[in-house]
């Protein structure tokens, strides 16, 4: 059943904010399939003004046939991490069948900028932009330690769990890209040894951090693929070259370099990770984007897909291949 979250929102704002509140702004900023991103704004008699983020999912959970969490899930993730110091937006509510709205949650809104291209190159982040790489580190060793919250109903994965995972996506498509052979062989050949699981973001990059022109990373987002893994799938993501916006030479999200994130990471409590094992995830990383690129492109040729947006994303594959190529030459 659709909702009008427009209609809503009022509601959700004197629940908030108490007799008297008022839905001040609302602005829906993002929105895929399954996922929508709305901003808001409460305001009520004596109060600050509160800005806030809201999550819905429109479509219906099925937890057997997603790779993301429940967004209660995500709630209970969130609150979890920062008892432990990540900086994950703080959780203002979970909603319920009173609000109207279906499954979302809210948090409050943190000031910042997540475009990536802007976070490498504009000088605004001149000053921040060499400590953001040994921030990630320190916050990755946060979340890593951080107790997994029974009810976030995490799942586990593993290195050639994933790596056959995306060769199965892979064969299906009927797609022969010689570099992406060559590099489902070569991470057979060279997957790191087992280590011990924790807590993952899932998706940490470059675009899922709100920087601060001041203080750098200011808030960690997007949670819902967090999982149970090793720790060198969080670290090698952040530096797949799709995420360095245009600053290949800077391999940690196009800002930073790999002895400042490690570094950040040991400091902040982490267990020692060799820059080997981080660029083999790193390779399974840019592999894994790889193919997503590949089917986001078919979704589109088979008429399944009528945005723009699905071919020019499945035109990156050759970005991975790029940076596939390089680390296999450089022995990862």
């Amino acid at each position: 059943m659709s909702v009008d979250v427009l209609a809503a929102l009022p509601r959700l704002a004197q629940r908030l904010g108490g007799e008297g509140a008022v839905l001040a702004a609302a602005e829906r900023l993002s929105g895929g399939a399954s996922m929508e991103t709305w901003a808001f704004a409460v305001e009520a008699p004596g109060a600050a003004r509160r800005d806030l983020i809201l999550r819905r999912r429109s479509a219906p959970f099925d937890p057997d046939a997603s790779r993301s969490i429940s967004l209660s899930g995500e709630a209970s993730l969130i609150t979890a991490v920062r008892a432990t110091g990540a900086p994950a937006p703080p959780l203002v509510h979970l909603c319920d069948e009173q609000d109207g709205l279906g499954e979302c949650h809210v948090t409050q809104r943190i000031a910042g900028e997540t475009l990536g291209r802007r976070i490498v190159s504009d000088p605004r982040f001149d000053a921040v932009r060499p400590q953001l790489a040994r921030q990630c580190g320190e916050i990755l060793a946060q979340i890593h330690a951080t107790p997994p919250p029974a009810q976030a109903g995490l799942k586990t994965a593993d290195f050639l769990g994933e790596l056959a995972r995306y060769e199965e996506v892979y064969r299906a498509s009927g797609a022969e890209r010689p570099i992406l052979e060559l590099a489902f062989h070569h991470l057979k050949i060279h997957a790191p040894e087992p280590a011990p699981l924790v807590l993952l973001h899932g998706d940490f990059r470059n675009g899922n951090l709100m920087i601060s022109p001041t203080t750098g990373v200011a808030a960690v987002l997007d949670w819902e693929l967090s999982h149970i893994g090793d720790p060198a799938e969080d670290l090698g993501w952040i530096c797949v070259n799709s995420w360095r916006f245009g600053r290949p030479d800077r391999p940690v999200g196009g800002f930073g370099d790999y002895s400042d994130l490690l570094e950040g990471y040991e400091a902040a409590g982490g267990a020692p990770v060799s820059l080997k094992r981080l660029r083999t995830w790193q390779a399974l990383g840019s592999l894994k984007w790889g193919v997503m690129c590949l089917m986001m492109y078919q979704s589109w040729a088979g008429g399944l897909e009528a945005s723009v947006e699905r071919p020019m994303i499945g035109r990156r594959v050759s970005e991975t291949e790029i940076d596939l190529a390089n680390l296999m030459e450089a022995g990862l």
